[in-house]
């Protein structure tokens, strides 16, 4: 049976998420604050860990911080105040997994915890695929009809991006910066030029694209 660490200094809000957690079939441990939660997290090795980002000792993002540092720490999903100015790009980097927007609904929770628990699960596949591609993660090669296609690292590192983050609505911003890192420099023109060459190694017809496609004034949808 899968454990999931819930840290929340809101009694109400960890009682209520553990109650739905365990109707699920999930073991359910329970922490009011980070540190204490932090040593959970260590001690207890949770199949996943839920954090909310304000906390009043130890914030969500230093949790991450920490258990990323540990190394092969469980995945992590955070939290966050409707409303509250959440850097995603940063949460990612140090090591977050997903975040849910509170007030949310026990559907949303449940899909988003059951997707993260697959894709970093011990039965989580190393090739992933759309359509007649296949993407070796493990070997970094990618083939379409069973024919390998060449990618440069950056195209690459774009299509695995999005292969993580299927029909989510990505800005131009968020894929620049998860991608390519603040230390490059490139504008969100590049992110366009790099889509249409994905577009035309990738599509079956890239001038009318079902898997990479625009979303107006946002940026991309990735489309399995």
């Amino acid at each position: 049976m899968q454990t999931i660490l819930v840290i929340d200094d809101d009694e109400n809000l960890r009682e209520t998420i553990a109650i739905l957690l365990e109707r699920e079939g999930f073991d359910v441990i329970l922490a009011p604050n980070g540190r204490s939660g932090l040593d959970l997290a260590l001690t207890a090795k949770p199949s996943l860990v839920i954090c909310d980002l304000r906390l009043p000792d130890l914030s969500g993002i230093e949790v991450c911080k920490r258990l990323c540092l540990a190394g092969a720490g469980p995945p992590i999903i955070v939290l966050s105040a409707a409303g509250e100015e959440v850097d995603k790009v940063l949460l990612l980097e140090i090591g977050a997994d997903d975040y849910v927007v509170k007030p949310f609904g026990s559907r949303e929770l449940l899909a988003r915890i059951r997707a993260v628990l697959r894709r970093v699960g011990p039965e989580a596949e190393r090739v992933l695929g759309f359509d007649d591609v296949q993407v070796n993660l493990e070997r970094r090669v990618v083939t379409r009809g069973g024919q390998e296609v060449k990618f440069t690292p950056a195209e690459y590192n774009l299509l695995t991006f999005f292969l993580h983050n299927p029909d989510r609505p990505l800005s131009r911003d968020l894929i620049l910066n998860s991608v390519w890192g603040y230390e490059s420099f490139p504008n969100t023109r590049t992110v366009d030029a790099h889509v249409v060459r994905l577009r035309q190694k990738l599509e079956p017809d890239p001038n009318c694209p079902r898997h990479f496609v625009t979303l107006h004034k946002v940026g991309y949808r990735f489309l399995p």
